[in-house]
């Protein structure tokens, strides 16, 4: 007794015909459906490549676009002249023209011949299918599918929403248990002869015409009416992504393709030579005997997909760049933003850098240029200080920034005057720790030589910028480490404050603040509020300062920030 392979064949013809070559010089004959889409050139090529063996045959063509009928119909009538053609066969094995044997034919035959009726098929009932893609589970069954998904996509899915709102059901021939499962089985003769004659074919053929993707559901349906022992299983290594698209196999894959032990896989990349070379030889490579067992690579697959979809924490490039919310992390590591620190004490950035042993940077996000660290104007992964590359595209600018500096916390401070356009990724970033001082911004104002209608005008601008960004900041799905304080309370306990954000930036350092940064000069800055509100703008953010006394820095009482989330 020998196995029987039916070949289902639409391109790389060069590769089917070694394959079946293959096959046929070991004893198991080919039957060959070529798609009738394919020119008429390619399938004599095919016919004449294999003319010299007498134990391959071709099957009437039919059109097999994916997800129709004529996948089955392909099937039926391959399967049909096997049986007819070869008695001495047992069981029909069912492959692609990608298709590449992994072992040795002679150890496949055996295989099956200490299993003489045992059926293997992937065949398990609609409640139990969880890889389906689509959405479309028992309604591939209940609904009609007379348009292609593929070439009339409006159609289709037009279709199905107007059968969904009129209720329509179709009725399932009694007796028909619907199964889906992978279209590659192995089938005894017995049973597929009994799945090929019944007589209530017709019938049966008639309703499954309107099933979608056919091909994953008739042999598998019908399987459980005639066969005694049906293993649920595919002797075919084939492996699907996320998307429900079959992964290809390179040559790098070798030895993964050998691992897993399976007697086939598909789908090979055509020019995958050392593949062909290596399985082809007739040499099993010293490859033990086993039992086929594609879980065995299992966890690779999990983790190539795990790797696609979610990717490196903050990593961004030319071959993957996600869908908003499709990343595994916004940014790679943690970095720390201060709003207002660097208005209200003089060189903040220097005192932070010796306090906390991280990089400082001036407003990365500066209307004019990107105030790196140091004033450098060359960083960290060939990133240059022009705020018009910067704004090209500031979320690759700021995760470019925090991928290339890993190991390295970055600070950097951000106010109302800068780039407003990151201030949702900011918040929404689990990486970010943000600290804000809100009104710090009319300090320099304060400060400023100029006409104070003027002062008014930018202070009023300022406020409402600084005023939308806290909104963001408290609103619920913010995922950022935030803490606000308004100027007035800063200014009367800095010391705990500022204690509480080196902690947090380092940790493990557990030092005291010995030392605090200079605090500017706020001198008359309560006058400089009322000012401000004689002159109609009505300054909120900065905290309750009197207009009379100054306010001086005490460390009697512990102010208390509250945390934003």
């Amino acid at each position: 007794m020998s196995v029987g392979i039916v070949m289902l064949c639409h391109s790389a013809f060069d590769r089917a015909a070694q394959v079946a070559r293959h096959w046929a010089v070991r004893g198991c004959p080919v039957v060959i459906h070529v798609d009738r889409r394919v020119k008429r050139k390619a399938y004599d090529g095919l016919i004449k490549a294999l003319i010299d063996l007498d134990n391959i045959r071709f099957s009437g063509r039919h059109a097999c676009e994916w997800g129709t009928w004529g996948i089955v119909a392909a099937t039926q009538e391959a399967s049909t002249i096997m049986l007819r053609d070869f008695p001495q066969v047992r069981h029909v094995y069912l492959a692609s023209g990608s298709c590449l044997p992994l072992r040795p034919v002679e150890e496949m035959v055996a295989y099956l011949a200490d299993r003489p009726r045992t059926d293997f098929i992937e065949s398990v009932t609609t409640e139990d299918v969880g890889w389906t893609i689509g959405g479309l589970d028992v309604e591939r069954f209940t609904l009609r599918f007379p348009f292609s998904w593929r070439k009339k996509r409006r159609l289709f899915d037009g279709y199905v929403r107007l059968q969904r709102r009129l209720g329509f059901r179709r009725r399932i021939p009694a007796g028909i248990v619907p199964h889906l499962g992978s279209q590659w089985w192995c089938l005894t003769r017995q049973t597929l002869s009994a799945i090929l004659e019944n007589p209530e074919r017709d019938e049966i053929d008639r309703y499954f015409r309107r099933v979608w993707i056919p091909d994953e559901s008739y042999f598998q349906t019908l399987v459980r009416q005639v066969s005694a022992h049906v293993e649920s299983r595919s002797l075919t290594l084939s492996k699907f992504d996320f998307q429900g698209k079959p992964h290809i196999f390179y040559d790098d894959h070798l030895q993964l393709l050998r691992r897993s032990d399976c007697f086939v896989a598909r789908k090979i990349w055509p020019h995958a030579g050392r593949l062909y070379k290596t399985f082809l030889s007739g040499d099993p490579g010293g490859q033990a005997a086993a039992e086929p067992n594609p879980g065995k690579i299992d966890r690779l697959f999990a983790k190539a997909v795990e790797r696609r979809t979610k990717g490196r924490p903050g990593l961004y490039m030319q071959s993957r760049h996600p869908n908003e919310d499709w990343e595994n992390g916004r940014t790679a590591a943690p970095y720390s933003v201060f709003e207002g620190f660097a208005d209200l004490f003089d060189n903040f950035e220097i005192w932070l850098g010796k306090a906390t042993g991280t990089r400082v940077h001036g407003h990365l996000f500066a209307a004019d240029r990107i105030e790196f660290a140091g004033g450098e104007k060359i960083y960290n992964g060939a990133v240059c200080d022009s705020a018009a590359i910067r704004d090209y595209n500031p979320t690759s600018f700021l995760t470019n920034l925090i991928w290339n500096t890993r190991g390295e916390r970055q600070c950097f401070q951000f106010g109302p005057d800068d780039s407003q356009v990151l201030t949702n990724f900011i918040a929404g970033d689990p990486n970010a720790q943000i600290s804000v001082i809100s009104g710090a911004w009319a300090i320099p104002l304060f400060h400023s030589n100029s006409n104070f209608g003027e002062i008014r005008k930018e202070a009023a601008r300022l406020q409402k910028i600084e005023a939308e960004f806290l909104n963001e900041l408290r609103k619920p799905w913010v995922k950022a480490r935030v803490r606000t304080w308004s100027l007035a309370e800063f200014v009367e306990n800095p010391m705990e404050p500022l204690q509480t954000i080196v902690d947090e930036i380092s940790p493990r350092a557990m030092r005291r603040l010995t030392e605090a940064p200079r605090l500017a000069d706020l001198t008359g800055f309560g006058q400089f509020l009322q000012n401000l509100r004689n002159q109609g703008m009505q300054p909120v953010l900065m905290g309750d300062f009197p207009t009379g006394d100054d306010p001086r820095p005490s460390t009697s009482r512990r102010g208390r920030p509250y945390l934003v989330k």
